[in-house]
């Protein structure tokens, strides 16, 4: 196996660039991730695979250069492995769509009715926990399920996902990967629990109207010590989303050993009713814990992230052909004039190997003891041998 990465300003340009460092052999798979500024015609790439998985990243994507604004390209060599990638629009049905994407997937990769060793995805937001059954409903629970949500700059709704042939704004890009060497994985958060829980009383999709019976607002403001303001009198909402990043809600999911492990949920916008709108699903009865990061904290952690997935798979001291990440575009944000920082705690960890890291609005990875779950403000890697 051999892995390229390589950016630019363009598509084209990327995808040129990685191609001139393969020296005439050709890519198995690739995903390119791009900012959503980017001219979607210029997505049909001449020399591109089959299996191209694309999705857009907030304000662009980074690479063992560096961040970069405009496009980063992630390109597989390994005639000896399978892989397939599948295009799906919702239209209305997201499990549906998602089944049918993965299917696709394993029918170009000729492997109908096989379980691959990773399922690469890309969806845009909004009902990513449907996209994960859907997913599970053709491969079952026991396949790596890892990704992250499609992004643009400004949470407008300007994302899209595409492959070789197709771009859609509301969908999903699901890659089967069956590589010819081993891969490993991890999947974690980089905030500490404080000392304020309480239960869900009252929900609905993913706006929690009441915590402890009380307006689920009034009670976050106070977890945080005020830090995320509450919408006034005026305002039918207000956009918490950079305020919150340093305080999101975390559900205990398993332990691993005595040390719980927290599957985030980042909110997004502060209502005048006292809800709140969170990027992911919570369930009434929940028992969530106001979490509190640090700027250094989400700095070190994508190292200590990418550390973990090599030891999950006995590559601590062995050497690696490159790296997968994805970075949330919130933490991305909070530390956007340190993402210099990032990116060397990633080279460090990898060992100089090449990598490509999405600046994502939402998570989905493995989890031991509790399967594949979606959530905010986490970073996943997966190492591949």
């Amino acid at each position: 196996m051999d892995i390229k990465v390589a950016h630019g300003a363009t598509p084209t340009d990327a995808f040129k660039a990685l191609s001139d460092q393969a020296s005439g052999q050709k890519f198995d798979f690739a995903t390119m991730h791009v900012n959503c500024i980017v001219d979607q015609g210029a997505l049909r790439l001449e020399g591109a695979p089959q299996a191209l998985h694309g999705a857009t990243s907030c304000l662009g994507a980074m690479t063992d250069k560096g961040a970069h604004e405009g496009v980063a390209v992630f390109g597989l060599i390994d005639p000896d492995g399978d892989y397939g990638t599948a295009i799906v629009a919702f239209e209305g049905d997201v499990h549906a769509a998602a089944i049918k994407a993965t299917k696709q997937a394993l029918a170009q990769a000729d492997r109908m009715g096989e379980q691959p060793d990773l399922i690469w995805i890309a969806a845009t937001p909004g009902e990513e926990e449907a996209v994960i059954a859907g997913v599970e409903a053709v491969v079952g629970p026991d396949v790596p399920v890892i990704g992250g949500s499609a992004a643009d700059n400004s949470v407008s709704g300007e994302w899209f996902v595409f492959d070789s042939t197709t771009s859609v704004q509301s969908g999903v890009a699901v890659s089967v990967l069956f590589p010819s060497t081993p891969l490993s994985f991890a999947y974690q958060n980089g905030y500490s629990p404080t000392a304020h829980e309480g239960l869900v009383t009252k929900v609905a999709d993913r706006t929690v109207q009441e915590i402890d019976g009380l307006p689920a607002m009034e009670v976050y403001h106070k977890w945080t010590g005020g830090e995320v303001p509450t919408a006034s009198p005026e305002d039918e909402s207000l956009f918490i989303l950079s305020e919150s990043t340093l305080w999101p809600l975390g559900r205990e999911i398993n332990q691993v050993g005595e040390v719980p492990f927290y599957l985030l949920a980042h909110p997004a916008s502060a209502n005048r009713d006292g809800s709140v709108d969170l990027f992911a699903n919570v369930a009434e009865g929940e028992l969530l814990t106001c979490m509190n990061g640090t700027k250094d904290s989400l700095i070190a952690r994508a190292g200590r992230v990418a550390s973990l997935a090599r030891e999950a798979g006995g590559l601590k001291d062995k050497p690696i052909a490159g790296a997968l990440m994805i970075y949330c575009g919130g933490c991305m944000l909070s530390v956007r004039d340190r993402l210099g920082e990032v990116v060397s705690g990633l080279n460090e960890a990898l060992d100089g190997a090449p990598f490509l890291g999405a600046f994502t609005f939402g998570e989905q990875g493995r989890l031991v003891k509790a399967g594949n779950r979606h959530g905010n403000l986490m970073i996943s890697a997966i190492i591949f041998e």
